[in-house]
């Protein structure tokens, strides 16, 4: 394995969809979330969102510490060469600042693009091989970009820890953290992203959480995870039972949801992807704020 750079000190990293916003406005919320402390800001890669490299490049140009990472850019969607090429070109406009999330996505996604989802571990090795011979690239940095993987199942685990620098798991409770960082061992980076709402559970708080797990529940990519979890047919009955949907979301007081992040780092994550399900930008960046500060005072 590859010696593994440092990304950022923080505990905390935001987990943001930043769906249909501007750019104007994506500049601005990357700005708050580097004012609370946030050390890496995640975006996605999805049918609807905005080009996942290119948006990186807008938040990079944005702040001025903050690392922002592709979680994930589809390893379907481009070549290895397209890859390699845009991640040294953000690497060299904000050294040490990028990471590069790959995963491979769903057959569905997969399908929509007109490529046939064939053998995703084997696509996934055969990537890498080509991303690690991409280049040369002029100029040369000596910092290179970290690479982790999409890795929710042991093997793809297996092949970050060979072929990476780690993983990010998403809609991964802590029990699977610690499962993971067993199978990583101690170096490579281990990234969770964890969903919460910091607020009542009522019934409002409870339809976002279940709308977003019953989304996954589409996904057979994610139901097999939450089999390998021990979760059963029953729990995926209506779009996911109480027990499945409060393992994957936390919704409760600031000082509950920061408890569910420790346990993440407790289990061995490098830093915990927190995901507000609050998606209007305000409500989603005013719930990363009650959460930088409960973690400034329970620090």
């Amino acid at each position: 394995m590859r010696e593994v750079p440092s990304v950022s000190q923080s505990p905390l990293a935001a987990w943001l969809t930043l769906r249909g916003q501007p750019s104007a406005a994506c500049r601005a919320i990357a700005r708050q979330v580097e004012a609370m402390g946030y050390g890496t800001l995640w975006i996605p890669e999805t049918p609807t969102s905005n080009e996942v490299f290119t948006q990186a490049g807008v938040l990079l140009a944005a702040t001025e510490k903050l690392a922002v990472a592709s979680g994930i850019a589809n390893i379907w969607a481009r070549d290895a060469t397209a890859t390699a090429a845009a991640a040294h070109t953000l690497n060299d406009a904000y050294p040490g600042r990028f990471v590069l999330g790959l995963g491979t996505s769903h057959a569905t996604r997969v399908a929509d693009r007109g490529q046939a989802y064939s053998r995703p571990l084997t696509f996934m090795r055969d990537y890498l091989d080509s991303l690690d011979s991409a280049g040369p690239f002029q100029p040369q940095h000596e910092r290179r970009v970290p690479v982790v993987l999409a890795a929710l199942r042991p093997k793809m685990q297996e092949l970050a820890r060979e072929r990476a620098d780690g993983i990010h798991s998403f809609c991964a409770p802590p029990e699977h953290t610690a499962d993971a960082r067993k199978r990583l061992g101690g170096g490579p980076l281990l990234v969770p992203h964890q969903a919460f709402i910091i607020g009542t559970p009522d019934a409002r708080t409870y339809q976002k959480a279940h709308a977003f797990v019953a989304s996954r529940l589409t996904l057979p990519n994610y139901v097999n995870h939450f089999r390998a979890l021990g979760f059963t047919d029953n729990d995926f009955e209506g779009g996911g039972s109480q027990k499945l949907i409060d393992s994957l979301v936390v919704i409760a007081d600031e000082d509950t949801v920061m408890r569910r992040m420790r346990a993440h780092l407790d289990a061995g994550a490098t830093q915990v992807a927190a995901h507000p399900l609050i998606d209007e930008p305000d409500g989603g960046v005013a719930q990363l704020k009650l959460l930088a500060q409960s973690l400034r005072t329970s620090a």
